[in-house]
């Protein structure tokens, strides 16, 4: 898996510290490591990205951003509004290749779900796993109405005939609903794929080196990690 394409169903779902803690897995592990942004919108120059929060958090890891927008739209529109040129697919999927010809794991993270518009053409993250001929990774919310989006997203991907690696819960709440807990054993359901993690609410403000310590702990074995899906839906069951 030496790229991995990771999406959300939606925004603020948690894709960058889901990033980051796989990245931070694979440097744990020993591994090279690169994170790939094909378009950050929504911050000032001198801001911090999403690949610059990636890298904080995670360590030792090579951050490379392809464009840059000011306002907090999909990027189609973020460009089109800022008068920029916009990221194109073949360009992220050029980029991320030449990265994996340097690092043993590179991450491309998108922005917002999975068919949120690079261009006006119509380019999409979509189009970069199918170039790149990669697995996707899904970062989807706890609560209720995850179940929709994620299985949308499941079915678009299968139509593409792409491959969906897993699931992964981007903020698991500290105090889970019943909505949050039951829907630990229907997202694999709905998803047809693993669970593959659930990353603990508020785990982007860790300190970074405890943010490092715990990550493997919040992923599965696929992803690098020790945390045991089985063992986890039998807590939530049990609350």
């Amino acid at each position: 898996m030496p790229v991995l394409v990771i999406t959300g169903t939606g925004t603020e779902v948690g894709k960058t510290v889901t990033t980051a803690a796989v990245a931070a897995a694979a440097v744990a592990a020993g591994r090279s490591v690169a994170v790939l942004k094909p378009a950050q919108t929504g911050v000032r120059p001198d801001e911090r990205g999403d690949a610059d929060e990636v890298a904080r958090l995670a360590g030792p890891v090579t951050a490379l951003e392809l464009a840059r927008y000011p306002e907090p739209l999909a990027p189609a529109t973020a460009a089109r509004r800022a008068g920029l040129p916009p990221v194109r697919a073949r360009e992220v999927a050029e980029a991320a290749g030449k990265l994996a010809a340097e690092h043993e794991v590179v991450l491309v993270e998108g922005a917002g779900g999975l068919l949120v518009r690079f261009d006006d053409a119509g380019d999409t993250l979509a189009d970069v796993a199918r170039l790149l001929d990669a697995p996707v990774l899904v970062v989807a919310s706890a609560g209720l109405g995850t179940l929709n989006t994620t299985e949308l997203t499941a079915r678009e991907l299968a139509a593409r005939q792409l491959d969906l690696l897993g699931i992964v819960v981007g903020s698991w709440p500290n105090d889970p609903d019943l909505a949050s807990r039951c829907n630990v054993a229907d997202l694999p359901v709905v998803a047809g794929a693993s669970l593959l993690g659930a990353v603990p609410e508020g785990a982007g403000r860790l300190r970074p080196a405890d943010f490092r310590a715990a990550a493997p702990s919040w992923l599965a074995r696929p992803l690098g990690g020790t945390w045991d899906a089985d063992a986890f839906a039998v807590r939530q069951a049990a609350e």
